[in-house]
């Protein structure tokens, strides 16, 4: 998240984000060959991204009717086509519905990568001909190994929005995971928040801090410099989010 914003400037020198995902989520052709678009993809992607993976998606259940024995399915669909860059830092997806570009440690700042994204979004756009964009989202996951004094510490320390338990039962946190949904009237953006613990690591307890920032909104398949704005409240709002979510405390852990 190391990124300065109009709203919310600062810059940490050592982010913890791990992944950092701007998604496009848009309705394609319904006539479009997608396995013709895996060629084409190829042939756009393949040189800077030469490793190629496929993804599915599957579903289960149960079907009953009366007097009769219960019915199970099973079903596999293709989802995406990703293409990896070299050092498999960066992914491009092509989706069954959109586009997605992901970013993975060590990362810098949004704007290092908005010309790649740009390019990429544009190859998207010629082979895909999405008929219109359904929503824009930035996403991104962050890791903070926490200090621990003597195997445990004090998350107030850490954290301004913490996990509690109720008091004089004499319990203490062995995990957590907390999600929360909110949603700004002024921009209409929403947002999703996971904080959640992992298993210590040696002096260290790993915390999970996933933001994920959107706006369901219908725009036409343009260029990214055409929403620029919409991109820049979703940053705006992310930053805000990380920076408010630590104390200074722990906001010192990244420098």
């Amino acid at each position: 998240m190391s990124e300065t914003t109009d709203l919310d400037p600062f810059k940490l020198p050592n982010p913890p984000i791990v992944e950092a995902v701007l998604d496009i989520d848009c309705d394609l052709p319904p006539t479009l060959n997608f396995d013709e678009v895996e060629k084409l993809g190829m042939e756009a992607y393949g040189s800077r991204y030469p490793t190629r993976r496929k993804q599915f998606v599957q579903q289960a259940g149960m079907e009953m009717e009366p007097d009769s024995e219960p019915k199970f399915f099973a079903s596999q669909g293709l989802s995406a086509f990703q293409f990896l860059s070299a050092d498999e830092k960066e992914i491009v997806q092509m989706r069954v519905g959109g586009f997605s570009y992901n970013r993975l440690a060590p990362y810098t700042s949004f704007d290092d990568y908005l010309p790649e994204i740009s390019l990429c979004w544009d190859e998207f756009r010629r082979l895909a001909a999405p008929v219109q964009i359904r929503k824009i989202g930035l996403r991104s996951i962050n890791r903070i190994l926490v200090p621990l004094d003597r195997g445990t510490v004090n998350l107030a320390d850490y954290l301004k929005v913490t996990p509690n338990l109720p008091d004089g039962a004499g319990l203490q946190f062995s995990s957590f995971f907390h999600q929360h949904q909110a949603g700004d009237p002024a921009t209409g953006i929403k947002a999703n928040i996971i904080l959640a613990s992992q298993p210590n690591e040696g002096n260290f307890l790993p915390l999970l801090l996933d933001i994920e920032v959107f706006k369901p909104e219908r725009l036409p398949p343009a260029p990214l410099a055409d929403w620029s704005d919409q991109i820049q409240s979703l940053r705006d709002l992310k930053n805000h989010i990380f920076k408010h979510s630590f104390t200074e405390t722990c906001l010192s852990l990244f420098h």
